[in-house]
């Protein structure tokens, strides 16, 4: 009977929580201010603290993280092990920068303001220099700014404040005053601990998850591909939290693992919908644990602290991302979205009450400021919203693709590689629709009575409002050597009938691109090199029919070159088939069929 009457609280207590996500979420979003805010508010109505109708916020949290360990997963597909290390100056020198110079500049401002000990305002100022994973990454990717510039830079940043969960326990561990339990890792054993458990996930994932998905899809059997994905979730995170790491960071690792697997998008659209519904229980539980006393009795306080976490923070990343070369409106616009304290700040504040650093009543008093921190986060992007648009709109008319005519060919990407391809096809009587990103190159396309509309055509929301379900070929010709076949395949799959054409910068990118089957690749420089060495060659009086061999056998060779690089995965494979080379096979150009 008891477990009967705990089985009815537990289905009672469910149907509260999603109530007030339905009827919260839905009237925040109406009023422009995002669902974040409507589960924090949603959380503290149906708390403990005013209605009452759900407790044990603490239960439903640490249920509730798993969306943050299935979020930081599926960022991971999205990162190919290239595509990271060509991200680790960002992730190393920017991320490392940020949460440093943020931490300590929240320590001075709180043992000033404070009259707490060092130690104690070390603790609470290094955590609150971390944002929120949970509310940034999700905002990235709805509004698909996750490819961006600044969405890149903000991901970095992102990724190394979960890696430095480990350095902070650390910091938090030498300075503790309560006695050590045992079997706890201390100090430089937590940093030999992440050695080891990323040593052991990458080599789990090329020698046992990689064939076991393999195995897998000779069944053909789609439940076992999403027991698979959780079970290396799981188990992931699982293996971190073992060793006193951060069990996002162990997901995070997984998701790389898989990310070039010709399963990932499976994965990926079957282990969502968890993520959003567990993500949404976080926030709740986040409200639903806000102390209301502590708010109630020093209200001016925890507003003015939390007005001064975003102030300072938001002034160290935007000084930090002009210093990483981003312009002023992104940066304006990533220095508010990581503005807010983050999750991970409780964990550490938790972590400091219990080694007597600090008293339970700090740590209820930053819980509340980073609460309402976390709120401020929906009202500043529509600040930096309206900022943007209002400094964009005096440099260039910036008009959605949706408002372009039906047309049967688009073109991404207006530089001076697509301005050539696009006045080409339109010479042939085609009708093209143009588009870039940037607004300098749309408001320049403008003066020469060029219309070009604005967007990130890489987007498949994008591509469907100009028309791509309609056309028959896109051509992506803009200048970004991070395009690769994973941002392409979604776009096969969304749009069949269309044919895919490439601009790539060079081979790397090519091999890059070859896993999207069926699509047209063109390096940037190949032709305009191959028919300079054609002019060199006729201006030295070369015979003609000898320089058709040579150009000839060199297309040829190129291409079988590409062929053998792309199955052996190195690019020093087929170094023998390139003319000069110390390992050259033999070619006479004077041979004749």
């Amino acid at each position: 009977m008891n477990e009967h009457h705990m089985a009815g609280d537990a289905m009672l207590s469910g149907v509260f929580l999603l109530g007030a996500a339905l009827v919260f979420v839905l009237l925040f979003r109406r009023l422009g201010l995002g669902a974040v805010l409507g589960y924090l508010v949603g959380g503290i109505l149906i708390g403990p603290q005013v209605l009452g109708l759900v407790g044990d916020a603490n239960t439903i949290l640490g249920f509730a993280e798993i969306g943050i360990i299935l979020l930081l997963f599926l960022v991971g597909l999205e990162l190919s092990p290239s595509r990271l290390w060509r991200m680790r100056r960002d992730i190393f020198a920017l991320g490392a920068a940020q949460v440093v110079l943020c931490g300590l500049a929240l320590f001075a401002l709180i043992l000033a303001l404070m009259g707490f000990t060092w130690q104690a305002a070390l603790v609470i100022g290094l955590p609150l220099g971390l944002s929120s994973t949970a509310q940034v990454l999700p905002l990235l990717q709805s509004q698909g700014r996750l490819k961006t510039e600044f969405g890149q830079k903000s991901f970095s940043i992102l990724l190394f404040q979960d890696l430095s969960i480990v350095p902070l326990l650390t910091i938090v561990a030498a300075l503790s005053r309560a006695p050590v339990e045992a079997g706890t890792p201390q100090g430089f054993q937590l940093v030999l601990n992440a050695a080891i458990g990323i040593a052991v996930l990458i080599a789990a994932g090329k020698y046992v998850l990689n064939p076991l998905l393999a195995l897998v899809g000779r069944v053909s059997e789609r439940e076992l591909f999403v027991i698979v994905g959780l079970f290396a979730v799981c188990a992931s995170a699982a293996l971190m939290e073992y060793l006193g790491l951060s069990p996002a960071l162990g997901a995070f690792i997984a998701g790389v693992m898989l990310a070039e697997s010709p399963y990932r998008h499976e994965l990926e659209a079957d282990v969502d919908p968890f993520r959003s519904i567990l993500l949404g229980l976080f926030f709740l539980a986040v409200g639903m644990m806000l102390d209301l006393g502590v708010v109630a009795a020093n209200p001016l306080l925890i507003i003015g602290l939390a007005a001064a976490l975003v102030a300072v923070k938001a002034v160290v990343i935007y000084t930090l991302a002009r210093l990483f070369g981003l312009d002023n409106s992104p940066a304006v616009i990533m220095a508010l979205l990581l503005s807010q304290g983050g999750e991970f700040g409780f964990v550490l504040f938790s972590a400091a009450e219990g080694a007597l650093l600090i008293d339970p009543a700090a740590s209820s008093l930053f819980g509340a400021v980073v609460t309402l921190s976390m709120a401020t986060t929906p009202f500043l992007m529509l600040i930096a919203g309206r900022l943007a648009r209002r400094r964009t709109e005096s440099e260039a008319e910036l008009d959605d693709p949706e408002a372009s005519p039906v047309t049967s060919v688009i073109v991404v990407g207006h530089g001076r590689f697509g301005q050539t391809t696009s006045q080409i096809i339109q010479a042939s009587g085609r009708e093209v629709t143009l588009i870039d990103i940037k607004p300098d190159v749309i408001n320049l396309s403008n003066e020469f009575g060029r219309k070009v509309f604005y967007g990130d055509g890489t987007r498949v929301d994008l591509l469907r409002r100009a028309g791509a379900a309609e056309a028959s070929a896109i051509l992506f010709c803009m200048d970004d050597r991070g395009l690769d076949a994973d941002a392409l395949v979604p776009i096969q799959e969304t749009f069949p009938k269309t044919k895919l054409f490439v601009r790539a910068y060079d081979r790397r990118q090519s091999l890059a691109l070859q896993p999207a089957k069926g699509v047209k690749i063109r390096r940037e420089v190949l032709e305009s090199a191959i028919c300079l060495a054609r002019d060199t060659l006729e201006a030295l009086d070369c015979d003609e029919a000898k320089i058709e061999r040579v150009v000839d056998e060199y297309r040829r060779r190129d291409l079988e070159r590409m062929r053998l690089q792309r199955e052996a995965g190195d690019l020093h494979a087929g170094s023998s088939m390139s003319f000069g080379g110390e390992d050259s096979e033999d070619f006479d150009p004077l041979a004749t069929e």
